[in-house]
């Protein structure tokens, strides 16, 4: 049995992590820069060290994270997301010095890395892929031809690229051509490859994508689908579960589709499967993520299963605890990223202390968070500071239950997309859950929200709490 596991990561995921140490009666192991030494989960943690003086590069060392998790005794590794979480790198060095790894193998964290092995893999499989390239772009003569054969639009995407990095949008050949040596730098500069391909642009398709499960004995399982369509430039910003857009039928033959996937993959471990569907209702594979999401918790309020205390036994080498008929759910589950941005501002990054958190609580509300009052938040690392997942057994329900938890919600000192959220909630199509990916984009009324409360008060109700909580 696992016994201590080191996490390489920082902020709400190694939180997450921690409990499930916790609750599992497993030693946690902490990493932090100077820059984090004061952050949440190195409190929370069993044990916490110091990796650098450089707030960035500590979390992207491999041999040293390893070296540590060997030198603490811990026999796995949980990576996270973001950071090394992808990089085949770390799993081979955790194969080589005897830690456990928690995650696939690093041959298939390569190939679903490499969209262009990843689509030819499902395309064997029977999974339908969007129509674009069978391999690398080796000219401009040849994108303009292959956009010229599928029809603009079309996407130019870095072949190991990822987080809505390395994509350009060319509505034209002009365009496609300005694009090209754009999206080779953009490779290049963020993933370290000059390999590009081209897809067919699905024209503001719904994001679906499908969690699922895998063991070392053979058995694959889903844990349904999420709406990821409410995203900005790729990023996402609410996640839902079960997608309010598809039927049973549609349900069904999308979780088909993910379970095959992961078995042509070779998979193990937790991952997402991620499709677009376009306005006919037509699936196409979009990637692969090799890793625990942001949006897990989502999934897990829906079916009550913990996924990373089931990555902890899929990496012990136990099977799964359930069979797939066994995963039931039930009613409907929302999560908000919260970041530190400024909506108002083309949601500018708001770093800075935040002089009073309150979390929100009641019914069917779940806060992941790495803040806490008096906590700064550092500037150097992605503005998302917690996420709230609401669930309810019905939509209309969830709709309210989510304005009463972000309403609920108190980050004082920086500003957060609360309010954005806010506005979202009551947008008639989204409340009727007809939407797609193009949906921020086409309502930028959204951030002409105003501010409930004037500065002045909000300020002075802070000082307040805060000299009744002194005893003054």
């Amino acid at each position: 049995m696992i016994k201590k596991i080191l996490i390489a990561n920082r902020g709400e995921i190694a939180v997450r992590i921690v409990r499930a140490c916790q609750e599992a009666g497993i030693e946690s192991v902490a990493i932090y820069t100077d820059a984090d030494r004061h952050a949440l989960h190195v409190k929370k943690a069993s044990e916490a060290y110091n990796i650098g003086t450089d707030p960035v590069a500590g979390y992207l060392n491999a041999h040293r994270i390893v070296n540590l998790a060997v030198a603490t005794g811990c026999d796995a590794l949980h990576p996270g997301y973001g950071f090394l979480s992808e990089n085949p790198e770390l799993a081979r060095i955790c194969e080589r010095r005897g830690i456990k790894f928690i995650g696939p193998n690093a041959d298939v964290i390569r190939n679903m890395g490499n969209k262009i092995e990843a689509r030819r893999c499902m395309q064997e499989a029977g999974v339908p892929v969007v129509p674009g390239s069978d391999a690398n772009l080796t000219s401009i003569a040849e994108a303009v031809a292959l956009a010229g054969n599928i029809g603009y639009p079309v996407m130019l995407k870095a072949t190991s690229g990822g987080g809505g990095r390395g994509i350009r949008r060319c509505d034209s050949e002009p365009e496609l051509r300005r694009n090209y040596d754009r999206v080779l730098s953009e490779a290049t500069k963020a993933f370290g490859s000059a390999e590009i391909f081209l897809e067919k642009c699905i024209d503001r398709p719904r994001h679906i994508e499908v969690q699922i499960l895998a063991d070392e004995k053979g058995n694959v399982v889903h844990l349904f689908e999420r709406d990821c369509s409410i995203q900005r430039r790729h990023q996402k910003l609410i996640e839902i579960a079960p997608s309010p857009q598809l039927t049973e039928a549609q349900r069904s033959e999308i979780g088909d589709y993910a379970i095959k996937a992961a078995k042509a993959a070779g998979y193990q471990n937790a991952g997402t499967v991620e499709f677009l569907m376009n306005k006919d209702d037509k699936f196409y594979f979009m990637e692969m993520n090799t890793r625990l999401q942001v949006e897990h918790t989502v999934t897990e309020t829906i079916t009550g299963i913990d996924i990373v205390r089931e990555q902890f036994r899929i990496a012990d080498g136990q099977p799964l605890s359930f069979r797939q008929e066994q995963v039931q759910r039930r009613g409907f589950a929302m999560q908000f990223r919260i970041n530190a941005e400024d909506p108002k501002n083309d949601f500018l990054p708001s770093f800075g202390k935040i002089t009073r958190y309150f979390a929100p609580g009641g019914p069917g509300v779940r806060t992941d968070a790495g803040i806490y009052t008096g906590y700064t938040i550092p500037p150097y690392y992605d503005s998302m500071c917690a996420k709230i997942t609401v669930w309810a057994l019905q939509w209309e329900e969830l709709l309210n239950r989510a304005s009463r938890g972000l309403l609920d919600t108190g980050v004082y000192g920086v500003r957060t997309t609360i309010p954005y959220y806010l506005e979202v909630l009551k947008v008639p199509e989204f409340r009727a859950g007809e939407f797609d990916t193009g949906f921020v984009e086409s309502h930028p009324e959204l951030v002409n929200y105003k501010t409930s409360r004037p500065a002045r008060e909000l300020a002075a109700v802070v000082a307040a709490s805060l000299a009744a909580h002194a005893g003054y």
